[in-house]
C-alpha cells in the first residue's frame, strides 16, 4: 500500500501522525494490562459501542475493586434493549446490531483511553482515496467479525467522561448518545456537534433546584459540587439562577477529584461557620455525596443540615447505607423515569452461568450476595483480575448457592437511568431503520405506526441464524456519521417501552422532566424510602405538607436574616441576603425593600404598607354632639327673637314700643337674628358659598348690634351732658338721624369685609393638624379673622365707655344701665372666647362650637338684657303700657329738692333741676313719664325760663315728636 501523490496528502499524513501520537499518549493506562480482554463484545452487521462505569474509581489505580451497581444495570439495560431490537421484525428487519461495551471505571481519563478501541475499529471510515493497492484494487481494512467498525456509542454516564469522549469521537464522525450526562456545556454544538442525550441538560435541573429552595422561602444556602464538568457546570448554572432570583450563597465548596477524609471534614467545618445557611445544595457525583454525609456524621452536628441534592444522588439506596439518620429529610431531584417491568424480569432470571456475555456480572453477583463463585477463572484469570482490580483482602469465604436470584429481598431495585439507556438504543435503532429505508434499495411495507416498538412477548437473547445474509447495504454501513447524526438521529421521535415520548431538540437534548423525592423513615419501621413529593416539568409542583425534615417537625428556615415585617425595610449588612430591619414612619409606605417614602399630606398607608389611600376629609357634621349643642342654642334664640319681633310688631303704636325707639329696636333685633343664624353657616360643610356667608354674617351681624347700641348710648350721653349747658335742642337725635348713623357704622364693616375678600379670596382649604387628619376649612386665617373683628371690638369698646359714662343717670332713664350690663357681659364673653378659640386650633370641632356659642351668647345677652323688661310689661302687665303711668315723679321731686338747697348755677337755676327739667321724659326706658315739675321757691328765675324748657321737652320724647306725651306743672 502506498500513498498517491495528490493535493492535500501532506495534510492527511500530518493529521494521521497527530492522531496516533495522541492515541499513544492516551494509552498510558494500558501498561498494566490489556483492556481488550475485559469487554462485552457481540457480533453484528452494525456495531454500537458502550461506555459504562462498571467499577468505581481506584486509589492509585484506574479502577477500584468495588463494582458499581448502577453501571452494571445500565450495561445490562443496553444488552436488553439490543436483544429486543434484534428480535423485533418491525425495526431493522434482516439486520443485526452488535455491541462493544467497555468499562470507564468512573474516571474521565481512563474512559478516553478505552474509547481508543472504538477509534481503531472505525478507521475504515477514513477516506481511502489517498491509498492504492499494488494490484490496483481498492484498499480494504481488515474487519474482525466481533469488533467491526463502531457506528455509534452509547455513554458515558458522567458528564466529565462524555466531555472527553465526545471530543475524541467527533474527530472520527462517530455519533454519541448519553443516557445520563447532563452538563450544560454538552449542548454547545460548536464543540460537541455529534453528541446527543436522552436526558435534559443541568440547566433545567438547576432551575428545579432553585424552584425548590424558593418554595421553602429559603434565601441563604451553601453549595458543594464535585470537580469535573458535571459538578462545575451544574453549580455554575445553579448560582446564576439563584442570583437572578435573590437566593444568596453562604459558602460554595468544591470536592477535588482526589479528595480524602480531611478535605470532606474541612468542607463540613466551613458549612458550620454559616449556621444560618441550614440548606445545603449538593451538585456532586454519588460517591462524593456519600463521603460528604460520612463527614457530617463524624462532625456530630448539633443542628442538622437539610440536603437538597441533584440527580447525582438521585434515589440511590446503597449510597445511604449506614448514613440514614444523617440523610433523613433530604430532598433530591431525579430524572422522571418509569419502571420497565420487563427489564426487572430480565434481571431476575439472570445468573452468572447464564450470563456469560457480561464478564463483570460474576463480580456483581458476588457483591450483591456477599459470596464467592467457584471457579473464578471462567471470567478472568487471576493475573488479569489482580491487575485490573488490585489485590483484594476481603475475598468472600462463603460459596454462592445455585438457587440465588436477584429480587427486591436482596436489595435489587431498578436503576433510575435504565429507561434512558433503553431509549438511547432505540433512538439509534429507529435512526438506522430510517437510513436503511433511504439508502438500501429495499421496499418496506411497514407504516410509521408499525415502526413504533410493539410490546411483544419478552425476547431477551438474540436468536440469530449463522447462515443468513445481512441486509445492511454498503451505503448504509459506510454512511458518514455526521450526516447520520444531523439527518436521522436528531429527527427520531417515538414512544418508548414505558410509554414516554422520546425526541431530541436541535442541541441534541432530551425532554426535561424530573421527580422531586424526599428521603423518609417508613412508618412503624426502622427502614427508609424515597417518597415522590412533587414533579417538575416547565415548573414546580410540590406538596410541601408531605415533606419530612431531619429532627424538625416544622419547615426549617435557611436565611441570613429573617424577612422584615410589614412596614419595615432592609438595611444591608455585608452579604446581599444579610440585613437588619428598620421600621418606616407611621405615615410612610414601603416603596421598595430598601426605601420608605412619605405618603404626603392627606394620605395614609394601608395596613400592608405597600401603598397609600386618601384619608377621610373631616368637617363638622350635622349629627355631631358638638354641632347639636350650638344649633339648639341658635334655634331657641331664633325662636325667641322672632317672638319678640312679632310682639313688637303687634304693639307697634303703643307708648312703650314708641318710647323704645322702634327703628333701632328692629335693627337691633335683626342683628341678633343674624348672629343666631351664623351658627348654621359655621356648622355647614365648607364651600365657597358658606365661607362667604361666614365672613359677612359674623362681622355684619355684630356690627348691626353694636352700631345700634352705640347710637343709643351716644344719644343718651349727649343729651345728659349737653342739656345742662344749653336749652338748645340737640342735632341728630331724631329717628331718621339715628338710622342713618347706624347704617353708616354698619357700612364700614361691610366695606372692611369686602376688602378682606379681595385681599384673601374666599374658598376652602385642607388643614392638617397632624398626619392622621384632613380637615376641610374655609380659607380664613385665624389672625385675619381676628383683624376682621377689630372694628366690632372698637364698637364694643366705645359702647362700653358710653355705658360707663351714663351709669349715674336717674332711674327713669335706666336703659343705659341695661346697655352697660350688656356691654360688660359681652366684653367678658369675648375676652374668654379669644384664648379658647386660638387654644383649640387643633380641634376644629371644639373651635367651631366655641365660636358658635360665643356668638349666640353675645346675641342672647343683648336680647335678654335689652328686651326682657319690655317683653315683661307687654306680656304680663299691659295695663302699665300707658303714658300716665310711665314715670315715677318721686325721683324728680327728690332731685328738685336736693337741687334747691344747693348753690345756684351761673344760669340762675340749679344744674340738677335744670337737667331734670330739660331731659326728655322716659328716654329709652319704655317708661315714658310726664313730670310734675315744681320749681324751687329760691329761684325766681326759673318761672320765666321754664316755659321755654318745658316747651323744649314737649317737642320730643325718646327722639320722637310727641308733644302730647309731655306735661308740665305750672307754678
Amino acid at each position: 500500500l502506498k500513498m498517491i501523490p495528490e493535493k492535500g496528502s501532506i495534510t492527511i499524513t500530518f493529521f494521521m501522525a497527530l492522531s496516533w501520537t495522541t492515541v499513544a499518549h492516551l494509552k498510558g493506562y494500558s501498561n498494566t494490562h490489556t483492556q481488550d480482554t475485559v469487554s462485552v463484545s457481540l457480533p453484528g452487521d452494525i456495531i454500537l459501542g458502550g461506555l459504562f462505569p462498571v467499577h468505581e474509581k481506584g486509589d492509585g489505580a484506574p479502577c477500584g475493586p468495588k463494582v458499581y451497581n448502577r453501571g452494571v444495570q445500565r450495561l445490562e439495560a443496553m444488552l436488553y434493549a439490543i436483544d429486543r431490537v434484534n428480535n423485533d421484525s418491525t425495526i431493522l428487519p434482516g439486520i443485526t446490531i452488535g455491541v462493544h461495551i467497555l468499562d470507564t471505571c468512573s474516571r474521565d481519563t481512563y474512559a478516553l483511553n478505552q474509547s481508543l478501541q472504538f477509534v481503531r475499529a472505525s478507521l475504515n471510515n477514513l477516506d481511502t482515496s489517498a491509498f492504492e493497492c499494488s494490484d490496483a484494487s481498492s484498499p480494504q481494512l481488515r474487519k474482525n467479525t466481533s469488533l467491526g467498525p463502531v457506528f455509534g456509542v452509547i455513554g458515558g454516564s458522567y458528564s466529565s467522561v462524555s466531555l472527553q469522549v465526545a471530543n475524541l469521537l467527533r474527530l472520527f464522525h462517530i455519533p454519541q448518545i448519553s443516557p445520563a450526562s447532563t452538563a450544560k456545556t454538552l449542548s454547545d454544538k460548536s464543540r460537541f456537534d455529534l453528541f446527543a442525550r436522552t436526558v435534559p441538560p443541568d440547566t433545567f435541573q438547576s432551575v428545579a433546584l432553585v424552584d425548590i429552595i424558593k418554595n421553602f422561602n429559603w434565601s441563604y444556602v451553601s453549595t458543594i459540587h464535585s470537580e469535573g464538568s458535571y459538578g462545575e457546570y451544574g453549580i455554575e448554572a445553579f448560582h446564576k439562577e439563584a442570583t437572578e432570583r435573590h437566593v444568596c450563597i453562604a459558602t460554595a465548596e468544591k470536592v477535588p477529584s482526589a479528595a480524602d477524609e480531611k478535605v470532606f471534614d474541612l468542607i463540613i467545618s466551613k458549612l458550620q461557620k454559616k449556621p444560618n445557611a441550614r440548606g445545603v445544595v449538593l451538585f456532586t457525583r454519588a460517591e462524593d455525596a456519600r463521603r460528604i454525609l460520612q463527614a457530617a456524621k463524624r462532625g456530630n452536628l448539633s443542628q442538622p443540615f437539610h440536603w437538597i441534592a441533584s440527580d447525582g444522588w438521585g434515589k440511590q439506596q446503597k449510597l445511604l447505607e449506614g448514613l440514614e439518620d444523617i440523610a433523613e429529610g433530604a430532598i433530591t431531584v431525579e430524572l422522571q423515569s418509569e419502571i420497565i417491568e420487563d427489564f426487572d424480569s430480565y434481571m431476575m432470571q439472570l445468573t452468572p452461568s447464564t450470563n456469560q456475555r457480561n464478564p463483570w456480572f460474576a463480580e456483581y453477583w458476588e457483591d450483591t450476595f456477599n459470596c464467592i463463585l467457584e471457579p473464578v477463572s471462567p471470567r478472568l484469570n487471576v493475573t488479569n483480575a489482580e491487575s485490573v482490580f488490585g489485590n483484594r483482602s476481603d475475598f468472600k469465604t462463603r460459596a454462592c448457592e445455585d438457587s440465588l436470584r436477584l429480587s427486591e429481598k436482596v436489595g435489587y431495585e431498578q436503576e433510575s437511568k435504565t429507561q434512558f439507556v433503553v431509549d438511547a438504543v432505540y433512538a439509534f435503532a429507529h435512526a438506522l431503520h430510517n437510513l436503511h429505508d433511504d439508502r438500501c434499495n429495499t421496499q418496506s411495507d411497514q407504516t410509521s405506526e408499525q415502526r413504533k416498538h410493539k410490546h411483544s412477548e419478552s425476547v431477551w437473547y438474540r436468536k440469530l441464524s449463522t447462515d443468513r445474509k445481512s441486509l445492511a447495504c454498503p451505503d448504509m454501513a459506510n454512511y458518514d456519521g455526521k450526516e447520520f447524526y444531523n439527518n436521522y438521529l436528531l429527527n427520531v421521535s417515538f414512544i418508548d417501552l414505558a410509554g414516554s415520548e422520546v425526541k431530541f431538540d436541535r442541541q441534541g437534548d432530551g425532554l426535561a422532566r424530573y421527580d422531586i423525592l424526599n428521603y423518609q423513615r417508613l412508618e412503624n419501621s426502622s427502614g427508609y424510602q424515597y417518597k415522590v413529593i412533587g414533579k417538575w416539568f416547565n415548573g414546580l409542583q410540590l406538596n410541601s405538607e408531605t415533606v419530612v425534615w431531619n429532627k424538625e417537625a416544622d419547615q426549617p428556615t435557611s436565611a441570613c436574616s429573617l424577612p422584615c415585617e410589614v412596614g419595615m425595610i432592609k438595611k444591608q449588612q455585608g452579604d446581599t441576603c444579610c440585613w437588619i430591619c428598620d421600621s418606616c414612619e407611621s405615615y410612610e409606605y414601603v416603596y421598595n425593600e430598601f426605601t420608605c417614602r412619605d405618603c404626603g399630606p392627606g394620605l395614609w398607608p394601608y395596613p400592608d404598607k405597600l401603598s397609600c389611600f386618601a384619608l377621610d376629609i373631616q368637617y363638622m357634621r350635622w349629627n355631631s354632639v358638638l354641632a347639636f349643642i350650638p344649633m339648639a342654642i341658635a334655634i331657641f334664640g331664633i325662636a325667641v327673637t322672632i317672638m319678640v319681633i312679632v310682639l313688637f310688631a303687634k304693639n307697634h303704636d303703643t307708648p312703650l314700643v314708641r318710647a323704645s325707639g322702634r327703628e333701632l329696636s328692629y335693627t337691633l333685633l335683626f342683628g341678633i337674628l343674624v348672629c343666631y343664624c351664623n351658627t348654621f353657616a359655621l356648622i355647614a360643610k365648607p364651600t365657597i358659598g358658606s365661607c362667604v356667608v361666614q365672613r359677612f354674617g359674623i362681622g355684619v351681624g355684630f356690627s348691626i348690634i353694636y352700631s345700634a347700641l352705640l347710637t343709643k348710648t351716644n344719644r343718651i350721653s349727649r343729651i345728659f351732658h349737653s342739656a345742662s349747658k344749653s336749652a338748645q335742642r340737640l342735632k341728630y337725635i331724631s329717628p331718621q338721624s339715628q338710622v342713618v348713623i347706624t347704617s353708616s357704622l354698619i357700612a364700614i364693616q361691610i366695606l372692611i369685609t369686602m376688602i378682606w375678600m379681595v385681599v384673601e379670596p374666599p374658598g376652602t382649604r385642607f388643614y392638617y393638624p397632624d398626619r392622621t387628619e384632613v380637615i376641610l376649612k374655609c380659607k380664613i386665617q385665624d389672625m385675619s379673622f381676628l383683624f376682621s373683628q377689630l372694628y366690632n371690638m372698637i364698637l364694643i369698646t366705645i359702647c362700653t365707655v358710653y355705658a360707663i359714662k351714663t351709669r349715674k343717670i336717674p332711674e327713669n332713664f335706666n336703659e343705659s344701665k341695661f346697655i352697660g350690663f350688656t356691654m360688660y357681659t359681652t366684653c367678658i364673653i369675648w375676652l374668654a372666647f379669644v384664648p379658647i378659640y386660638f387654644g383649640t386650633g387643633n380641634s376644629y370641632e371644639i373651635q367651631i362650637t366655641t365660636l358658635c356659642i360665643s356668638i349666640s351668647l353675645s346675641a342672647s345677652v343683648a336680647l335678654i338684657c335689652l328686651y326682657s323688661p319690655k317683653v315683661y310689661i307687654l306680656v304680663f302687665h299691659p295695663d302699665k303700657n300707658v303714658r300716665k303711668l310711665t314715670m315715677n315723679s318721686t325721683v324728680y321731686r327728690r332731685s328738685a329738692t336736693t337741687g334747691a338747697q344747693g348753690a345756684p348755677s351761673s344760669s340762675g337755676y340749679n344744674r340738677t333741676q335744670g337737667l331734670a327739667t330739660a331731659m326728655p321724659t322716659g328716654v329709652d326706658v319704655g317708661t315714658t313719664a310726664t313730670s310734675s315739675i315744681r320749681p324751687s321757691q329760691k329761684s325766681p328765675e326759673l318761672t320765666n325760663s321754664q316755659p321755654a324748657v318745658v316747651d323744649n321737652v314737649s317737642e320730643y320724647n325718646n327722639g320722637e315728636f310727641v308733644a302730647e306725651e309731655c306735661e308740665y306743672v305750672k307754678p
